[in-house]
């Protein structure tokens, strides 16, 4: 029999197995306890549970790692790391240091399918949904790395969290779990370029983690040119489902938005922004745009910049102008699994 990543086990999911194979549900915990916040994962060490659950565990269940291929560091701290997959695809995961803590990019796809014109990402087509061990498996890989604990997540990575949604909502429950990786909900953000069904789905899971919004286009005409998710799903459904998540959740939504140098970066844009979405409880988060070889793009000159962010607060607009972080390597989503292939 082939074995099973135990990191792709929820507590429910353990818990179900576990009583289909006649053992007690309150199993499932305390091999949590070991596996998690212990760090055991050869089940002879797990001494309080009985001989044959421990076999059971040790014929059933594997606790692989990721495979790392390359790590690169940049002067800020900023880490990438790509890791092979088992069946030889790569995934980038990306580690910043902040003085809050440490916080993890996550990828959830192998490439995407989104097709954003300005996305290193998008350059590799999707080949599949990542497995929910493979997504635990990334903080687990860098924890064992850096021997530092991750305190903060965010699903930015590669891909697209809610084309992949069931497996990103169990990963969530795992390392949100008390006896998982006790990541708290309110240092979990999840991102989406836009897929409205999904954003009133997650409104209402039990756990209330935070959600952003790739949005980089004041207006419809813009968005559909730089962002073809747009064409299927315009800002005024999107909005719609933004405001219902903010109602729902009691949560902020912090809205993304790469400046691209002559394509959005005008003070009129910065208007149409204020006006699109006032009202909202959120905040903007203006990026300085990451170059990718393949494209045209360039990043917003850093006056102009300061400019655009000025307006927004002149305007009553929460924003924040996010410091440029790995410059000094494949700094942009996908460059550096990009390079590998």
């Amino acid at each position: 029999m082939k074995k099973q990543n135990f990191y792709g086990f929820t507590i429910e999911k353990l818990k179900s197995f576990l009583e289909e194979n006649n053992y007690k549900g309150f199993n499932a915990d305390q091999i949590f306890k070991w596996v998690y916040e212990k760090k055991v994962t050869n089940p002879e060490e797990m001494t309080n549970i009985s001989k044959p659950l421990r076999k059971f565990i040790s014929d059933i269940f594997e606790f692989e790692n990721l495979e790392l291929v390359t790590r690169q560091i940049a002067d800020d701290s900023t880490q990438k790391f790509l890791f092979k997959l088992i069946d030889e695809h790569v995934i980038e995961t990306v580690l910043m240091r902040y003085d809050y803590g440490l916080s993890l990019c996550i990828t959830s796809q192998v490439g995407c399918s989104m097709g954003c014109t300005f996305c290193a990402s998008g350059l590799i087509t999707k080949h599949r949904n990542l497995n929910i061990y493979e997504l635990v498996n990334q903080i687990i890989s860098v924890q064992n790395i850096i021997e530092e604990k991750i305190t903060h997540i965010v699903v930015m990575g590669t891909g697209e969290p809610f084309d992949n949604y069931d497996n990103v909502m169990d990963f969530i429950r795992i390392i949100n779990y008390k006896h998982g990786l006790q990541i708290g909900a309110r240092h979990i953000s999840v991102s989406t370029c836009g897929i409205v069904p999904k954003i009133y789905d997650y409104a209402r899971e039990p756990i209330k983690t935070n959600l952003a919004i790739s949005l980089h286009a004041s207006n419809n005409e813009l968005r559909s040119r730089i962002m073809k998710i747009n064409k299927v799903y315009p800002l005024e459904d999107l909005i719609k489902a933004v405001k219902d998540y903010t109602e729902i959740s009691g949560r902020r939504v912090t809205f993304e938005y790469i400046l691209l140098k002559g394509i959005n970066d005008d003070i009129k844009y910065a208007n149409e922004l204020s006006d699109l979405i006032r009202g909202i409880n959120a905040y903007v988060n203006l990026i300085p745009y990451n170059p990718v070889n393949e494209f045209v793009y360039k990043k917003t000159d850093p006056i102009k910049a300061q400019k655009f962010y000025k307006q927004l607060e002149k305007r009553g607009i929460n924003a924040t102008l996010r410091r440029e972080l790995g410059t000094d390597i494949d700094a942009a989503c996908g460059q550096l699994r990009l390079k590998n292939n």
